[in-house]
């Protein structure tokens, strides 16, 4: 989903390619990579937060990351939604769960992106998850 069509401005683009590029540090179990993937994708100081935890700047994102990762080996999040951009703000679907199966977890994020095109913060919401998810 993250190919521009001729039809999409190029903010649209962007901001799938920035989804993208957020979701793809989400699955990177390499903790150097995933680093160099946050970077590129967040800004120093960034935030993210929804129901079940939080972290702050690179080091915080990295380490929430890395939990979630711990707590769900193996699965994949994906995106399922085109990315909808609307000035510095987008907001997109995506699924969690192990490749090639029923997601387990569904949700969808709003993130604010600063002028250097890099995320500054992310809300994200959960659609659908097992109970005692948390």
């Amino acid at each position: 989903m993250s190919a521009a069509t001729p039809a999409q401005s190029p903010q649209v683009a962007h901001a799938a390619t920035l989804a993208d590029r957020y979701l793809a540090a989400w699955n990177e179990t390499d903790a150097a990579r995933r680093r160099e993937l946050i970077a590129a994708a967040w800004t120093e100081s960034a935030s993210y937060v929804d129901p079940l935890m939080r972290g702050d700047g690179h080091a915080g994102i990295d380490a929430m990351i890395a939990a979630v990762q711990a707590k769900f080996p193996g699965f994949r999040f994906t995106r399922v939604s085109p990315v909808d951009a609307h000035g510095e703000h987008l907001r997109f679907s995506w699924e969690l769960g192990p490749a090639g199966e029923a997601a387990l977890v569904v949700g969808t994020d709003f993130a604010t992106v600063c002028a250097d095109g890099r995320l500054a913060r992310m809300t994200g919401f959960i659609d659908r998850a097992p109970a005692g998810l948390a």
